[in-house]
């Protein structure tokens, strides 16, 4: 829950970054004409691009970890 809740997150504050940038939705990667095919929802990729960003929060995850910190969800 928390792993998808960060790859959601993580996602769409790279999508926010990019159209900020002046980036646009497109279906093939453009960099000329600032179009990606990643500019949707998270819940509208595909688990190939899903799975990035779940690898970045796990990877985010263990590293709270190792550096002593505990994650407690609250109740």
């Amino acid at each position: 829950e928390l792993q998808e809740a960060i790859a959601e997150n993580a996602h769409e504050v790279w999508a926010a970054a990019r159209m900020k940038e002046g980036w646009t939705y497109g279906p093939k990667r453009d960099d000329a004409h600032k179009k990606h095919p990643d500019l949707i929802p998270y819940s509208s990729l595909p688990d190939s691009e899903k799975e990035y960003d779940r690898q970045m929060a796990f990877d985010t995850i263990k590293l709270v970890k190792k550096l002593g910190f505990e994650i407690v969800k609250a109740k």
